[in-house]
C-alpha cells in the first residue's frame, strides 16, 4: 500500500473517530434546542390564550387546518428594521395535532421607525393554500398568501367569515417599545438542520409523510401539540 493511500485511511478513520466522539453531545444539543423551542411555543400560545376576553376565539382554532407559534421573536431598528426568531407548526390531523416541525421567520422592514421589542407570533393556517405556501423552501407573509389580523375575544366569531378568505390569520403579543414596524416582508422558512437532527427528514415531510402518534413523537417536542390539543380540540 503506497503511503498516499495509508495516509488517506489514517484520515478517514480519524474522521470516523471524531463523527463518534462528537455526533452523540451534537444529537443532545440539538435535542435540548428542540426542547426549548417546543416549551417557549407552548408557553407562548398558552399565555395568548389565557388573556381573559382578549384570546383567540376557539370557533377559529376548531377550524385551523396548521398552526405556527414563533415566540420571542426579536425585532429591532432604526429607520431599517429586522426581526428573527423559530418556532414550530404543527399540522391538524386525526385526533389532534401532528408532530411539530421546526421553522425560521426572518424578514426587514422600511420606513420610520425606531426602537427594540420581542414578539410573541401566532399564525392560523385555515386552509390548504396557506399549507401549500409554508411547504416552500421561502414562504413570504403577505406576498403568496394573504395575512389578515385575527380577531379576538368571545365576541369577535361572528365577524370573521370575510377574514378567512385571507387564508392565514396572525395575533401578536409584543414586548416593548417599537414605532411603525409590519409584519409584511416576514420570511417563514423550514429549519431543516433542526428537523433533521429530531426527525431525520425535512419539515416537509414531518408535515405531509406518516403521522407519527403522540406516543411515536419524540419526548422533547411532546409539549407543543399537547397544548394545541388543550384549547384547539372541540
Amino acid at each position: 500500500m503506497s503511503l498516499v493511500r495509508i495516509f488517506s485511511v489514517v484520515i478517514l478513520l480519524s474522521v470516523l473517530g471524531a463523527a463518534a466522539i462528537f455526533t452523540p453531545a451534537q444529537k443532545k444539543s440539538r435535542t435540548q434546542d428542540a426542547e426549548r423551542h417546543a416549551r417557549e411555543a407552548a408557553e407562548a400560545f398558552a399565555d395568548i390564550m389565557n388573556v381573559k376576553d382578549q384570546a383567540i376565539p376557539k370557533e377559529l382554532l376548531y377550524k385551523a387546518e396548521a398552526i405556527a407559534v414563533f415566540p420571542g421573536v426579536v425585532k429591532a431598528a432604526f429607520f431599517v428594521g429586522g426581526r428573527g426568531g423559530q418556532g414550530l407548526i404543527s399540522r391538524r390531523v386525526k385526533g389532534g395535532w401532528s408532530a411539530p416541525a421546526f421553522f425560521n421567520l426572518n424578514g426587514g422592514s422600511f420606513g420610520p421607525q425606531i426602537g427594540a421589542q420581542m414578539t410573541d407570533y401566532v399564525f392560523l393556517i385555515m386552509n390548504q393554500d396557506g399549507i401549500d405556501g409554508l411547504l416552500k423552501d421561502k414562504f413570504e407573509l403577505g406576498g403568496e398568501a394573504g395575512v389578515a389580523a385575527g380577531p379576538v375575544g368571545r365576541e369577535a366569531a361572528a365577524s370573521t367569515s370575510p377574514r378567512l378568505d385571507a387564508g392565514i390569520l396572525s395575533y401578536s403579543r409584543s414586548k416593548g417599545a417599537y414605532i411603525g414596524a409590519a409584519l409584511k416582508g416576514a420570511y417563514i422558512s423550514p429549519d431543516n438542520d433542526l428537523n433533521e437532527s429530531i426527525y431525520g427528514t425535512k419539515a416537509t415531510e414531518v408535515l405531509t409523510g406518516k403521522q407519527l402518534s403522540f406516543a411515536q413523537m419524540p419526548a422533547a417536542v411532546r409539549i407543543f401539540p399537547r397544548t394545541l390539543v388543550r384549547y384547539s380540540i372541540n
